[in-house]
């Protein structure tokens, strides 16, 4: 570490900034819906979530190898590049986190990194194949794998368990909620904390540290899981609360088909070496889950609004990088201003965060932010029987009785 200099120290400190952002930004993947259905209580989960990304860390580097050798060349890379590709990535997160919309960190530094890529060498420095192969068509392929699988799991689960007595059965998986959510954690930290190892390791690699090809060293890999671990514990509570809430209502026996689900896409695309999102494989999930339990509903609003955020994941981000990139270039002073700018925007978003504080003790009270179902949402939910077992009084809060008349009324009535 004794080459590394000063521009280089201030990329790397970047990067761990964006994985500490990636952590708060994403633990609403593992326990937003463990949290939602009161499996866990909110500090419980993510201080759980954070220890399970900590260690899926260690678990692999492959997906680390996409990022860093993989998505653009080496050559002509330099740390100027890295460094702007960040700076987009970061802000794109803290402006979805404002707002509590689950949206791809990966998809966030993968835009970053094409679009200062492109800004400084042209499009002759981006993979297109890789990019297309291991970045867009998991993009497209890990929400639909993902809800369908949640969909025929909370299916299935039902159908087994139509004969039993339901408050047995959901505390049954309310403990394999906890199950999976670990493994969800554990797959988040396997996934999403090696592309901040990935990315630190390019820069290493561009500021002449490391000879290209060469894997992470051991503390790239321990900084960076410590880094994604802190931020999950903090705990990003406005995409929780989206995630858990404003989705779709879960029992448990949804939750732990979704979290399942989700885990295994994750952990499979790991294996591959598939940079994939943890936020559309859960997103994806939990709508799945929602539509697979009959008189469930998902708030399309709400999903729309997300699936926007998707599409403008790596363009914006890409932007951002672009133009950071182009003020970088100018020398010593570019590269200040960018960070003055980036320190100046992160305080800015915080500042505005804290009109509406969304923390542990209100994160599962949608009377704040929460939005009515909806026209079409309202109309399944009134023409779809309950499911086996539902009590009556349960279902008759789905459709609401009409108001009593007043006393003036009735007696005009008579």
């Amino acid at each position: 570490m004794e080459h590394i200099t000063l521009l280089l120290a201030i990329v790397i400190v970047t990067a761990l900034v964006f994985d500490f952002t990636n952590g708060f930004h994403d633990t609403a993947n593992a326990m937003a819906t463990t949290i939602s259905t009161g499996a866990l209580k909110p500090k419980t989960a993510v201080a759980m979530s954070a220890v399970l990304n900590l260690v899926g860390a260690f678990l692999s580097v492959e997906v680390a190898k996409t990022i860093s050798s993989g998505i653009v060349t080496e050559s002509g890379i330099t740390p100027e590049v890295i460094f702007a590709a960040l700076v987009g990535a970061i802000l794109w997160n803290l402006l979805t986190w404002l707002i509590g919309l689950p949206s791809s960190s990966s998809h966030a530094l993968m835009g970053g990194l094409v679009g200062a890529t492109i800004a400084s060498v042209g499009v002759s420095g981006v993979n297109g194949g890789t990019v297309v192969t291991k970045v867009l068509i998991p993009a497209i392929a890990a929400p639909l794998v993902a809800g369908i699988a949640a969909y025929l799991a909370s299916r299935l689960t039902y159908r087994i368990n139509r004969n039993t007595d339901e408050k047995t059965t959901a505390k049954g998986y309310r403990a394999g909620q906890i199950a999976s959510a670990g493994l969800v954690s554990l797959a988040h930290g396997t996934n999403d904390a090696q592309k901040t190892m990935g990315i630190i390791t390019l820069a290493l690699v561009a500021g002449g540290v490391l000879s290209p090809g060469s894997n992470p060293p051991m503390w790239v890999i321990l900084s960076a899981g410590i880094a994604i671990a802190l931020g999950t514990y903090l705990g990003g509570w406005r995409i929780i609360r989206t995630m858990g809430k404003g989705l779709t209502d879960l029992q448990p026996q949804q939750g732990f088909a979704a979290q399942t689900s989700a885990a295994s896409v994750i952990l499979a695309s790991s294996n591959l070496g598939f940079s994939l999102s943890t936020t559309h494989s859960c997103s994806g999930a939990v709508m799945g889950a929602g539509l697979g339990r009959k008189g469930g509903v998902v708030r399309w609003s709400t999903a729309t609004r997300m699936f926007v955020a998707w599409g403008l994941t790596l363009p914006a981000a890409a932007l951002v990088a672009a133009g950071s990139e182009l003020v970088t270039r100018q020398g010593d002073w570019g590269v200040a201003a960018v960070v003055v700018f980036l320190i100046g925007s992160c305080a800015a978003i915080w500042l505005v965060s804290r009109r509406q504080v969304v923390d542990h003790t209100n994160v599962n009270d949608t009377s704040v932010d929460g939005e009515p179902a909806g026209v079409v949402t309202a109309a399944i939910a009134a023409v779809t029987p309950p499911p086996a077992g539902t009590p009556a009084q349960d279902f008759q809060t789905t459709i609401p009785a009409p108001a009593p008349e007043s006393e003036p009324a009735r007696t005009a009535a008579v």
